[in-house]
């Protein structure tokens, strides 16, 4: 059984998310607030949090980064705001989703099942490395180099660089790049992978002209900047 981490100062969205959730078959654990949420992650392992970003006491932001401390669960970001702000420091912080208030809880249950299954099977396929430039990615332990030294990445930056890698000199369309790293279509965002990529080409440095954009269409990596 999955176990699903709540925290909200909305009692009832608490409620709504608990009783869709619980029709999936989770265990669902909630909080009001992002500081107990902390406290609860490190008494007990959770497979997703959905996390509100505005709580009392303490952010979903900076929940999400004092958790990421010490334990790797992936993070669904709730906001009544849905700024183009908002999402990027969400994505900056390493949230893995974010949907913004107010939300259809069954559209809410289907990303959880697709983050889920991603964060489980997010694992190397061989121990081959993957180099170009002067980017070299270990696939055993999803270790990441930039001229030799390593580079942190979140889940999604790493998922879209080694797809970018894996396609290198193929143009790879936004939808494309939802679907193989996200694991979805239709409840993608186009500018989700926008974002991303923005946040990716920060992390990779001088490298950064090395991910191409084409323009109507959207990605590529080429050994050429």
């Amino acid at each position: 059984m999955y176990r699903i981490l709540i925290a909200d100062d909305e009692p009832d969205i608490i409620q709504l998310i608990k009783r869709y959730a619980e029709r999936e078959g989770y265990d669902v654990t909630s909080v009001d607030d992002g500081s107990k949420a902390v406290e609860v992650c490190r008494s007990k392992d959770f497979d997703i949090i959905i996390m509100d970003v505005m709580m009392p006491d303490m952010d979903g932001f900076t929940a999400c980064k004092k958790i990421r401390e010490f334990k790797d669960i992936p993070v669904l970001m709730l906001s009544a705001r849905g700024t183009e702000y908002d999402k990027l420091f969400g994505f900056e912080v390493g949230i893995d989703d974010y949907v913004t208030k107010p939300f259809s809880p069954k559209e809410l249950m289907a990303r959880v099942k697709v983050i889920i299954s991603r964060h489980g099977s997010a694992k190397p396929t061989d121990g081959n490395r993957i180099k170009a430039v002067g980017i070299e990615v270990d696939t055993l332990g999803h270790n990441v180099y930039v001229d030799g030294e390593k580079t942190e990445l979140t889940t999604k930056e790493y998922g879209i660089l080694v797809y970018l890698l894996e396609n290198k000199g193929i143009v790879l369309s936004r939808d494309k790049i939802l679907n193989a790293v996200w694991g979805y279509d239709y409840f993608g965002d186009d500018r989700t992978v926008d974002w991303q990529i923005k946040l990716l080409r920060n992390k990779i440095g001088k490298y950064r002209d090395n991910i191409h954009t084409i323009r109507g269409v959207g990605y590529k990596f080429d050994d050429k900047a």
